[in-house]
């Protein structure tokens, strides 16, 4: 779908130059003499690299529209992650580096919304947080609850964090997936 340059929105992805390209930001751009220009950030959704193009304003480019779908999460063989699309059960496979360090935290039947262009998945939406279960932490020191201070964990999926000092190894924490950061204890 063609559209000008000048309606181009950060989250956009458009076709540049054969790559898909995801717009991080647009500003038009009023020189003293001559017509404006848009000034757009993209960054290639494939490896990631940026570029600053200039735009007319009224110059179009192809917009592109991704599929988004929710796929539930199989099982990894290696470094192959195996999702099922929870509507007509069609099963992909993704390399563990296409969807990048979140892949720690995919569990046995996960939902996750998966973006696709012509049959490719782009990208991955976790939910915000998973239950995980600590397997290494230090032990709990009495009277160190009321301090503000963090100790190190290990969680069942290898993952390093800083736990409050009362947790304990065993205990089943709620952890943020984006930045892999303790929520709460999981009270399940």
């Amino acid at each position: 779908m063609k559209v000008t340059a000048i309606t181009l929105r950060a989250g956009h992805v458009i076709e540049y130059n054969g790559k898909l390209m995801v717009v991080v930001s647009n500003e038009i751009m009023q020189p003293g003499k001559g017509a404006s220009v848009s000034q757009v950030e993209l960054r290639d959704i494939r490896s990631g690299s940026k570029d600053n193009v200039r735009f007319r304003t009224q110059e179009t480019v192809e917009r592109v529209r991704l599929e988004q779908e929710n796929y539930q999460y199989l099982y990894a063989d290696g470094d192959t992650l195996h999702f099922m699309h929870t509507g007509n059960f069609n099963q992909i496979e993704v390399s563990r580096e296409a969807v990048g360090p979140r892949a720690d935290f995919l569990q046995e039947g996960m939902i996750i919304e998966i973006e696709t262009h012509e049959g490719e998945p782009l990208g991955f939406t976790f939910p915000d947080t998973c239950v995980l279960e600590i397997v290494e932490a230090e032990p709990v020191v009495k009277g160190q609850t009321a301090t503000t201070s963090y100790k190190p964990a290990i969680l069942e999926n290898g993952s390093k964090i800083m736990v409050p000092p009362h947790i304990e190894t065993g205990t089943k924490v709620i952890v943020k997936i984006e930045d892999a950061s303790y929520v709460e204890r999981y009270k399940g």
